[in-house]
């Protein structure tokens, strides 16, 4: 069974004392939360003053975790490094991979059947490179990752945009690209620009309808999905210790659609509750001896303004439910102004589905607040007037609420349990209700609302709420529905008043805790083989990406210019596509489809500059690359938002992306891109974006001198002979310019292991 070494994490505590006394030393006074854990996994101190959003930081981290859809290329990745056994506890999670359609029975046993090839690889590979791996059907990652990992003062990364999840157990927990997971599983250091602190103050405390989904949504409406892009997220004040372990989780997982590099909680009470019922009694014994060092030093809540970059206060006494979207987890509104807004937009009114679950919200809390809002609904005979899907976050959350009778509660308003899995909240969701294109209006308690991210369809105007206001709404059958004010007619004419929602935070019984679904890794990995097959649509080893010639880049056309927001779904799109994650070449073939033409305003096509036709995306890349010739991407702010899978950037590397140039990157697809030998620049003027025309040909000059800090010369050569030079800029330390000199992050670890052997 999975456990977590009570002895690793004592070791680790035992360092606290006098890594943070160096860190104040330092640093010149006392310390954050994220500043004591962020020293703490320190592999050494950079050269002068630790600035902030400057420094580049080589750090330790305890563990790693790869989901099924990540985890293939890490993975291929993994064994193209010849390297044999992972140097730090690494686990991968089946959750992505299974579609929702019939509900849990069905599609758990119609998603072995058609992943079996990539199952088997991956717990193979697994099994011999000493990998702890969740079969599909055991839970969510970061679920599965909180009820047996994650612990206060810890350190990990993540093959998922939404591993900050951990930080609902005070644990710094980073969502990655597979190359980094690589990086810490071979050993090595792990790098990042030291990120910039944002404090948020939470006063007062949750009360009635309010939970704490609605922390972060009105987060998102302040911040923006680009306000926390380069820094960490701190909760601080009384108001965290109203606020359950998991409802923790549930913020810093959403902290991800705010580009944050993670989010953290300080140690308390409801943590040490969480760890003792999850069976790591000993670990909170270890956290309570620890505590001063799994909090901001004292003086950081009496003059926030002098810690963080930003300070954020939100009142949780007079805080409302809030509901954001569609299209993006930033446009918030508190629920008592949401009816008047969807007249006002024309949003339709009617729901045709409701959503809970996923990692997000599909606690032992969740479900069971969930359910109290259901059973006013059972007893007032009133049933869900829209589909609605509910969706347990591991096998541990649906065992103990079957048990407990949550889950046939809600049953009983028409409620259909989906495997414990990604599903609808991922893309993964079959739906036969409505025809493509068909405008319809859906709320979810997921954490992301892109357009076309839950079913495809374009015309679906996807909302968030908690998990008892989806409730509600579904009850309802209206987004103009307010349960604080409003009542619901039965069909006997009686009106039915909602009360708040009420629940136990933890089960009375403890958790049907029978870790289902876990396979340890083989004593002894060179007796077990992983098998590819060549002729495979789902696998497919890789190939070393060529070294760069020394030469400088000329002459270069650009294949893609964004308008507008471009996140990892436009540039390498999820749903059906997933099914090869694990082959390049194959996935390559969505390269850019969701990107809008900024010359033309359509969507996935472009024109090939050597035939003058139009074409997709991919096709005219595959042109390029047959005559032997790169190209070039041009992209608006906050490129690269969403998901850390590095498709995105590996399918440019792989059809002859050279370089992605735009006003500004996520942080996570940056350094995908630099991983993989691209050169991902930033405009000096952002302005300049707007001279790139449809027929330029762009030329980067002066490469061999590239130098960090140092500027690009850019020269874009326009159709009829006019040529205009602007600078451009990038992020890259001496390390990560070896990367792109050796056409990929992976060629000198490989270039190391074959050293050694």
């Amino acid at each position: 069974m999975p456990q977590l070494n009570a002895s690793d994490v004592k070791a680790l505590y035992n360092s606290f004392a006098a890594k943070h006394a160096e860190a104040r030393k330092k640093l010149g006074r006392p310390l954050t939360l994220a500043e004591k854990v962020l020293t703490a996994h320190l592999d050494h101190y950079p050269e002068g003053e630790l600035k902030r959003g400057e420094s580049y930081a080589l750090l330790r981290p305890d563990r790693v975790a790869m989901q099924d859809a990540t985890a293939q290329m890490a993975l291929l990745q993994f064994m193209q490094a010849q390297l044999k056994k992972v140097a730090v506890p690494s686990t991968v999670h089946c959750d992505h991979l299974i579609q929702a359609r019939d509900g849990a029975d069905k599609d758990m046993e119609r998603a072995c059947d058609e992943n079996k090839e990539v199952y088997d690889f991956l717990a193979s590979a697994s099994n011999k490179h000493g990998i702890g791996f969740w079969q599909p059907g055991a839970g969510i990652i970061h679920q599965v990752v909180l009820e047996n990992y994650a612990f206060p003062g810890g350190m990990m990364i993540g093959t998922d945009s939404h591993t900050p999840n951990a930080g609902g157990l005070g644990m710094i927990a980073i969502g990655v690209g597979g190359a980094d997971a690589v990086d810490v599983m071979a050993g090595e250091a792990w790098g990042v620009r030291w990120p910039k602190l944002i404090g948020v103050h939470l006063k007062g405390k949750l009360n009635g309808w309010t939970s704490p989904k609605d922390v972060i949504l009105k987060l998102a409406g302040i911040l923006t999905v680009a306000g926390g892009t380069g820094a960490i997220i701190e909760y601080f004040g009384e108001g965290t210790k109203s606020i359950s372990c998991t409802g923790k989780g549930t913020i810093t997982n959403m902290g991800a659609e705010l580009g944050a590099t993670t989010s953290i909680f300080p140690y308390d009470e409801r943590m040490a509750a969480y760890l003792k019922i999850t069976g790591r009694e000993e670990i909170a014994k270890l956290a309570d001896a620890h505590k001063d060092e799994l909090t901001a030093d004292a003086e950081v809540a009496k003059e926030p303004n002098k810690f963080f970059d930003q300070v954020v206060e939100i009142d949780l006494d007079t805080l409302e439910p809030y509901v954001v979207g569609p299209h993006t987890p930033d446009l918030a509104r508190p629920i008592s102004a949401f009816a008047a807004e969807i007249k006002e937009k024309g949003y339709p009114d009617k729901l045709s589905y409701a959503l809970i679950g996923s990692c997000t919200n599909s606690s032992y809390e969740d479900m069971s607040r969930a359910a109290h809002v259901a059973k006013q609904g059972v007893e007032a005979g009133i049933k869900s007037t829209c589909g609605f899907l509910v969706t347990p976050g591991s096998e541990q959350i649906y065992e103990t609420i079957q048990r407990d009778g949550q889950m046939k509660t809600l049953n009983d308003i028409g409620a259909v349990v989906m495997a414990n899995a990604c599903g609808p909240c991922i893309g993964q969701w079959k739906r036969e209700d409505i025809k493509t294109g068909e405008k319809n209006s859906i709320i979810t308690s997921f954490n992301r609302n892109f357009q076309k991210r839950n079913d495809g369809n374009a015309e679906t105007l996807a909302f968030i709420g908690s998990p008892e206001i989806v409730t509600a709404f579904a009850l309802a059958g209206s987004l103009s529905f307010n349960p604080i004010t409003d009542t619901i007619t039965t069909e006997s004419g009686k009106k039915v008043k909602l009360a708040p929602p009420t629940a136990d935070e933890l089960p009375a019984q403890g958790f049907v805790c029978e870790n289902k679904g876990y396979i340890a890794p083989a004593a002894d990995g060179d007796k077990v083989s992983v098998i590819v097959s060549k002729d495979s649509e789902r696998l497919q080893l890789l190939e070393a990406f060529a070294a760069w010639n020394g030469k400088d880049y000329k002459q270069l056309p650009v294949l893609m210019k964004a308008l507008g927001k471009c996140t990892t779904d436009h540039i390498s799109a999820a749903g059906p596509w997933l099914s090869y994650r694990g082959h390049l070449d194959r996935i390559s073939d969505n390269m850019f489809i969701g990107a809008t033409n900024a010359f033309t305003k359509e969507t996935g096509v472009g024109i090939d500059v050597l035939s003058g036709e139009k074409g997709s995306y991919p096709q005219v890349a595959r042109h390029y690359k047959a005559e032997g010739m790169g190209w070039v991407a041009i992209g608006d702010t906050n490129y690269g938002e969403g998901s850390s899978r590095e498709h995105a950037a590996m399918s440019p590397r792989f059809l002859g992306c050279k370089a992605v140039i735009v006003k500004s990157f996520a942080r996570i697809h940056e350094t995908n891109l630099k991983k993989q030998g691209i050169l991902a620049l930033t405009f000096v003027n952002p302005s300049d974006y707007d001279k790139i025309q449809e027929k330029d040909r762009i030329s980067l000059l002066g490469l061999s001198a590239l130098a960090p800090g140092k500027t690009v010369e850019m020269l874009i050569e326009h159709e009829g002979g006019k040529s205009e030079t602007i600078e451009v800029k990038h992020t890259m330390t001496e390390e990560q310019i070896g990367w792109f000199k050796a056409g990929s992050a992976l060629n000198l670890i490989r270039e190391k292991q074959m050293a050694k052997s």
